[in-house]
């Protein structure tokens, strides 16, 4: 399985991207889709989080109501539309999946993925 990650760039604060992140094989496959994004100096943590048995994705509170994610099962791609972008976002931003769906608690826990894109750099800054 191969995770290929794209979108990143440098904006302005209050500006918007959408990275997509396209799978070599088929996303229904998978029990758990997520973002992650790291910045400097900081662990790595979760923005959000779709699983097979929930409709709804969850996502972190520093990016509800800014952050949508989605994704498109004909093309095994997902999306993370961005919007209201501000300097705090900054960071590498890592799709992840894993085979089986977790539990919502441990959405957030990077060592349960299977596989990892390769990461996209977002900057945001004046």
């Amino acid at each position: 399985v191969q995770l290929q990650a794209s979108g990143g760039g440098l904006v302005q604060p209050g500006e918007s991207l959408r990275l997509s992140c396209v799978a070599s094989g088929n996303i229904l496959d998978y029990g758990t889709i997520s973002w992650f994004r790291q910045a400097p100096g900081k662990e790595r943590e979760g923005v959000t989080c779709s699983r097979r048995q929930s409709g709804t994705p969850s996502y972190a509170e520093s990016v509800k109501g800014r952050f949508t994610f989605s994704k498109d099962k004909d093309k095994n791609t997902i999306y993370l539309q961005m919007n209201n972008l501000q300097p705090e976002d900054t960071a590498v931003y890592y799709c992840a999946t894993r085979i089986r769906a977790l539990i919502l608690s441990a959405c957030g826990d990077a060592k349960m993925y299977d596989h990892w894109g390769q990461g996209t750099l977002v900057t945001v800054s004046s």
